[in-house]
This record gives C-alpha cells, sequence and structure tokens, in this order.
C-alpha cells in the first residue's frame, strides 16, 4: 500500500518481506516448473526395477512429491502474477495520485450509484492486493510443505509394512501393516483430543488423569501433532473465517494437486487416451509399438518391453533384447520353478533360474515355436536394466513381414473384465 500523503512512496503496512517473496518466486519458479517433468523421468526409470511391494512405495512417493511439485509451481507463478498486479497498482497510483474519478464515465444514475457504493480508495486496493499476494505465496509454501512431510510420513509407514510382511512370510500383507500402524498411530491421539475436551475441565491440574493426558500431548507434539508444528495452518484458520474453511481449502487443493499427478501418470502410460480415438481399431497381433524397437523407443519413458534393433532387419541375426521385469517376472520364477535355489550357488544358480526365465518367455516365429532358442545374460545398455538376450538367425527368412510372439507372466494387477486384457505374450511384427 502507498502513503496517502506521498503517493509515491510505500506505506509502512506494506507486507516487509515483498521483495524476498519476489526473489524466491522468480527463481523458483523455473525450477518448479522443470521438477515434475524430472519427477517423471525418475518414475519411468525406477518403476520396472521394483517388485510389488516396493512399486506401491514408489507411486505413493511420487504422487505426493508431484503434487507438492504442482503446488509449488503454481503457486510462484501465480504469486508472480499477484505481485505484478500489486505494483502496477503502486506505479499507477503514483502517476494518478487522484485516484479514480467516476464522474468522467458516461454512466446512468443506477450504474454510477453502484459503481460509488463499490468503490474502493486506491490505498486499500493496493493494501489488499499486496496482502493477497503474501497470502497466496504462505498458503502455496505451507500446502507443498504438508505434503512432502506426508510422504515422508507414508512413505516410512509403508517401508514398515513391507518389513512386517517380509518377516510375517507374507502371512500379513503390506498395506494391512500399514494401516494397523497409522492406526496405532492416531486412534490415542484421537482419544486424547476427546478426553481433552470432554472431561480435562473437571480435572485438577495436579491430578493424575491431567498430567497423563498432558505427557500425551507433549509426546505428539515432538512428532508433529501439534498446532504449533504448523504456524501457517493455525494463522490461516484462525484468521480467515475459522478452522473449517482452512480445512475445506486444503483438503480441496491437494486432492486437485493429487488427481493431476494420478491422471498425468496414467496419461503419460496411455496416450492414446486423450483425444477422440474411440472408433480407431485396437489389436493386441496388428499394432506396431515403438516401444518394441530399439531405434525408436523412448527408453526414459516407455515401458520394460521386449524388443528388436529395428522394424526392418537387414543383417543376418535379429536381436531380441527382454528386459527382466521383478513386478512379472519374480511371482512367476517362485510359483513356477521353486526349487530352483535349492543347494545351488555361484553359475549352478545363475543357469538354473537363466532355465526358469527361458521357460517363460518362450518365443514364436510366425507360428513356429523356437526349441533352439537360446538366452543369454544381459543388460539393456540404453536404462542399465538386467535383460535377456537371444540372437535369431533370420537369414532364412524370406522377404516380407514377419512376426516375433515372446511369451511373458501375466499382469499382477489385471482384474476380470479388463478393458483391456493381457494376452499372455508380446506381438513384435518385423520386415525383411
Amino acid at each position: 500500500m502507498s502513503d496517502p500523503e506521498n503517493p509515491h512512496a510505500l506505506s509502512h503496512r506494506t507486507t516487509p518481506t515483498w521483495e524476498v517473496e519476489l526473489l524466491i518466486s522468480g527463481v523458483a519458479v523455473f525450477a518448479m516448473l522443470q521438477l515434475p517433468s524430472l519427477l517423471d523421468d525418475a518414475m519411468f526409470a525406477l518403476e520396472p526395477r521394483l517388485d510389488v511391494d516396493w512399486r506401491q512405495m514408489l507411486i505413493l512417493g511420487y504422487l505426493y512429491g508431484k503434487s507438492a511439485a504442482l503446488i509449488l509451481a503454481t503457486t510462484f507463478v501465480l504469486h508472480l502474477l499477484l505481485r505484478a498486479r500489486w505494483i502496477a497498482l503502486v506505479g499507477m497510483h503514483s502517476v494518478h495520485p487522484q485516484g479514480i474519478l467516476l464522474d468522467k464515465l458516461r454512466l446512468g444514475p443506477i450504474q454510477k450509484a453502484l459503481e460509488r457504493e463499490r468503490d474502493m480508495p486506491m490505498p486499500a486496493r493496493i493494501e489488499r492486493a499486496d496482502n493477497l499476494a503474501t497470502t497466496v505465496f504462505a498458503i502455496g509454501v505451507m500446502l507443498a510443505t504438508m505434503l512432502l512431510v506426508t510422504a515422508a510420513g507414508a512413505t516410512a509407514l509403508y517401508a514398515l509394512g513391507v518389513l512386517i510382511a517380509t518377516l510375517s512370510g507374507g502371512w500379513i500383507d503390506a498395506s494391512l501393516a500399514m494401516l494397523a500402524i497409522f492406526a496405532l498411530i492416531t486412534l490415542p491421539f484421537i482419544a486424547l483430543v476427546q478426553l481433552d475436551r470432554r472431561k480435562a475441565a473437571h480435572w485438577l491440574p495436579g491430578s493424575w488423569r491431567y498430567r497423563a493426558v498432558s505427557a500425551g500431548f507433549r509426546g505428539y507434539a515432538r512428532i508433529g501433532f501439534s498446532h504449533g508444528s504448523n504456524p501457517e495452518m493455525t494463522l490461516l484458520s484462525t484468521n480467515r473465517g475459522g478452522s473449517r474453511k482452512a480445512i475445506l481449502l486444503t483438503t480441496s487443493v491437494m486432492f486437485v494437486a493429487m488427481a493431476s499427478a494420478g491422471i498425468s501418470l496414467a496419461l503419460q502410460k496411455h496416450p492414446d487416451w486423450l483425444g477422440s480415438y474411440a472408433w480407431f481399431p485396437k489389436s493386441t497381433t496388428r499394432q506396431l509399438d515403438s516401444a518394441h524397437y530399439d531405434d525408436q523407443r523412448n527408453p526414459a519413458r516407455d515401458s520394460a518391453t521386449p524388443y528388436v534393433q529395428s522394424a526392418v532387419i537387414v543383417g543376418p541375426y535379429l536381436k531380441l533384447v527382454i528386459p527382466y521385469r521383478p513386478l512379472r517376472d519374480d511371482a512367476a520364477m517362485r510359483s513356477t520353478c521353486p526349487s530352483t535355489d535349492a543347494g545351488r550357488t555361484g553359475d549352478a544358480l545363475a543357469s538354473a533360474r537363466l532355465a526358469c526365465l527361458q521357460a517363460l518367455h518362450g518365443v514364436v516365429l510366425d507360428g513356429k515355436p523356437l526349441a533352439s532358442l537360446r538366452y543369454e545374460i544381459a543388460s539393456d545398455p540404453r536404462t542399465d536394466r538386467p535383460a535377456l538376450l537371444a540372437m535369431i538367425d533370420v537369414r532364412s527368412l524370406p522377404p516380407g513381414r514377419h512376426e516375433l510372439r515372446i511369451a511373458h507372466p501375466p499382469r499382477s494387477d489385471q482384474t476380470p473384465g479388463d478393458d483391456n486384457p493381457d494376452p499372455g505374450f508380446d506381438v513384435i511384427p518385423f520386415w525383411r
């Protein structure tokens, strides 16, 4: 806000942090706009390396982290716009200190009366714009911090759940263990709050009940269960229309951010979902997927799927690479080859596991099984992920279209009635 006696000077009521706010927003906005894409890259790079439990933990951390990044990016952009508007108002008031002259507008009596009723002095408008920019900055940073803290807590809880599930030998589900731990932490706190509200007024300060509940609140305050651990939220809830509005605002923004992160991940995995492609034919046997060809695939974003060197094979050998996918292969190896590790170590163990994987990933060329196919232990050179490698002699194939079918274990997340059922194999057409 500017001084009404000196419109060329800022008011002493101007938010003292406005310069730092502008500096932080100006510097951080570019980093925050790039951070969601970096998180996407990390997600697509790590997901194929993990099994079910650790994959769930990764997705949990990714959703919270990307939601925080989206909130921060939106906050800094919006804050820059609001601060720019505030600067514009301060500058215009300096140029035109007389303010808005309604008499010079061509208005009828009713509209002019309404405008006079709603009119606000320029210093008050400037102060309001100043306060709004600071409030948006504080709320955005607060929400992002809350999401990051929640992400750390949720990830730690899930890690404990996975540890308990592992120690139990699979008898306890990791998600159920996580919920049980969460209940053990939160339910006593809820009980303390209810006791304090309903009974504590009738207790003497030195009584054992009073001291017990007080000690419980002190303990929970050390792990963040306190209004003092989030002063921005406390200020907002006690000065902006009450805690209900503050909770509604917080919940709504977090829900929108989490939904945006989830939808973004789904669209990146299934780009065809975005657009009017309902009538475009879909086929599991006649579809060319760029992820199946090394010279076309995007290793940073495409799923870990079998691939060959190109859609057109020029040389004598077709190079087939099958990335190892823990999400599918681990469970399949345990159920199909349960005695693989029995009494084996070193090369003997590696050979037994390779034979098991070879049985799981049989290959059919133009309808004929390749019984003599031999896999080698290799890696995907562009992602550094373990993979199987087979060199298939195609010198005898005639010119034209040919087709590889590579068997794989079924998807662990497939449900009955799935709109996109897993056929149990990957199809890679190629030409000679």
